[in-house]
């Protein structure tokens, strides 16, 4: 198989829609006022997220209420500040919506619940459960001759569940060449790190050892993101761990885990927009 490589033109725009993602997911914490915000998770799958919207999946305003389509499922959902803002870049979810975020009677809380006007087909939140759902939709995609694929984003804390092993498990099993999990590798989970919790060294071999084709990648790398997501195994699923910096782009937040849970203050969002300004 040729080397599949993102042209300069498709990587640069790429690039830009991250920095865009960044803003947003800046600009929703600081929505959320009083109500803590994950922010830290959400901005380690920035990359991620920009790759697999703007230049892997089959999904976008005009189709993303089909059945002939790819499905994203964040099974990570703490982490939805990165999911509102892909489906507001991509024009599903308005700027008005998108400042009602955590807000009373909200349609965007802190998780991600199922809403077929945004295009979020699952609700997510707890953990492990959106890779069991992932498993099931690839199944249901095969039985009705859909070709199709199915794209799971989980934490490297969240393969702490026994039910993610489970998946793990079945998916050979089925398979399921038609799913592909993405694990969002930042070391950290809400009480600390995931070494001092539950070590989760040599996850590689764990997943090749259950009979997935496996990968490890730097997950901020746009060109290695596109090229594993691109490249799927046609006889397995797949999964590509993808290591990332929690907190990624914001100085004050970067490996910090007190960002996976906090209010975002007025001096912290000042500093942000000024260093992005500063990156641009």
């Amino acid at each position: 198989m040729a080397e599949c490589r993102m042209t300069d033109k498709k990587f640069n725009n790429t690039k830009e829609f991250s920095k865009k993602l960044r803003r947003k997911i800046l600009d929703l914490s600081y929505y959320a006022g009083s109500s803590s915000s994950h922010f830290g998770g959400a901005l380690s799958s920035v990359e991620i997220i920009a790759t697999l919207f703007n230049d892997i999946m089959s999904f976008n305003k005009e189709n993303f209420q089909q059945n002939e389509r790819d499905r994203f499922i964040l099974s990570k959902g703490h982490g939805c500040m990165v999911y509102y803002a892909v489906l507001n870049l991509l024009g599903i979810i308005s700027d008005e919506q998108l400042k009602t975020f955590e807000k009373d009677n909200s349609d965007l809380p802190g998780h991600p619940v199922k809403n077929d006007n945004f295009g979020i087909d699952f609700s997510t939140g707890s953990l492990g459960m959106g890779l069991s759902l992932a498993a099931g939709v690839a199944v249901a995609l095969k039985k009705k001759n859909i070709d199709k694929r199915v794209f799971a984003l989980i934490g490297d804390g969240e393969c702490n569940e026994g039910i993610v092993w489970e998946t793990a498990l079945c998916a050979p099993n089925l398979k399921l060449n038609n799913l592909t999990v993405i694990i969002d590798n930042n070391n950290f989970q809400q009480t600390g790190s995931t070494k001092q919790i539950m070590n989760t060294d040599n996850i590689e071999s764990k997943w090749k050892s259950f009979g997935w084709k496996t990968v490890t990648i730097d997950g901020h790398d746009i060109n290695q993101i596109y090229k594993e997501l691109k490249e799927k195994d046609n006889n397995s699923p797949n999964v590509v761990i993808c290591k990332t910096i929690k907190g990624k782009g914001f100085t004050f937040s970067e490996n910090n885990n007190d960002w996976h849970h906090k209010i975002m203050t007025e001096k912290n969002y000042r500093s942000a927009i000024d260093e992005l300004k500063t990156n641009d």
